[in-house]
């Protein structure tokens, strides 16, 4: 017996509210699509068959678990690319897209840039910067062999050279002649542990989280290579926590020979990314 998809998705939502995850809906929307192999706005149309009932509702069980969606679709959307997504990889977050829409923009004139992009993780920025800015020179680098793997998958098909290694020894061949280099480090204090939530604490690789007692040891590092990486006159940004809208950018200021140190909101206006000239 079949059955309207519009049903089905608001049943599933009432679960997961009551569940409470986020964004009911929205998951609901989209773990019914992945069962159907629809796109969401093919749905108000669609019906549902028993098997499809039930693979939706076993979906559901593992979210009210605490798996994160993306797990449970194996994909994620960042900006205009698909990601191959799961365990053992940081799930790549709207937030980060404002970051690289800045980015892009400090290269948008610059001919052939070269562009360096410190803790890949799933290679997503690489990825939507190589799919909007035709031309660029990119190079990557992942410390965790199982997000490396992840970031191979998603940077196969394009020109992006992707280096398994220590952010701390990036592409000494490139000192003094990048154009933008762009980071998500982990800036998770140690302390904050309780604090996270359980679906990002549980299933995001810890080495992704945290980044010392103050959350910005890896910061650190993303600020001592841009130093040396760029040429005079090249950007560097670097996504942080909500509560470092001062302290990312002291980072950059007493590393020196940086100047136009700003701090940059996301979408929702909240303190996000911290960015850099340097001099």
């Amino acid at each position: 017996m079949s059955r309207p998809a519009g049903q089905v998705m608001r049943e599933g939502s009432a679960r997961l509210a009551e569940a409470g995850t986020a964004s009911p809906m929205a998951e609901a929307r989209t773990l019914l699509s992945h069962v159907l192999h629809r796109e969401p706005r093919d749905l108000v149309l669609a019906t549902v068959d028993d098997d499809q009932v039930a693979a939706f509702s076993a979906l559901l069980d593992s979210r009210v678990a605490g798996i994160p969606v993306q797990h449970l679709t194996g994909e994620a959307w960042f900006r205009t690319v698909r990601l191959e997504v799961g365990p053992g990889v940081f799930v790549p977050r709207p937030e980060t897209e404002v970051m690289v829409g800045w980015g892009l923009q400090r290269i948008a004139a610059v001919e052939a840039p070269v562009v360096v992009e410190l803790c890949a993780g799933s290679g997503a920025i690489s990825r939507a910067i190589a799919a909007e800015h035709l031309g660029a020179r990119q190079f990557a680098i992942e410390l965790d062999p199982a997000a490396h793997q992840w970031a191979s998958r998603n940077l196969a098909d394009t020109d992006v050279q992707l280096v398994l290694g220590d952010m701390a020894d990036a592409f000494p061949e490139l000192d003094g002649g990048v154009d933008l280099v762009i980071a998500n480090p982990p800036y998770i204090p140690l302390e904050a542990w309780e604090s996270v939530a359980p679906d990002v604490r549980d299933h995001d690789p810890a080495l992704a989280l945290w980044s010392g007692d103050d959350g910005l040891d890896a910061t650190r590092v993303v600020a001592a290579v841009a130093r040396r990486l760029l040429r005079p006159g090249g950007w560097v940004c670097s996504e942080h926590a909500e509560v470092q809208e001062h302290s990312a950018p002291e980072v950059f200021v007493r590393e020196g020979d940086f100047d136009q140190v700003r701090d940059q909101p996301d979408l929702a206006g909240r303190p996000r990314f911290v960015t850099a000239r340097r001099r």
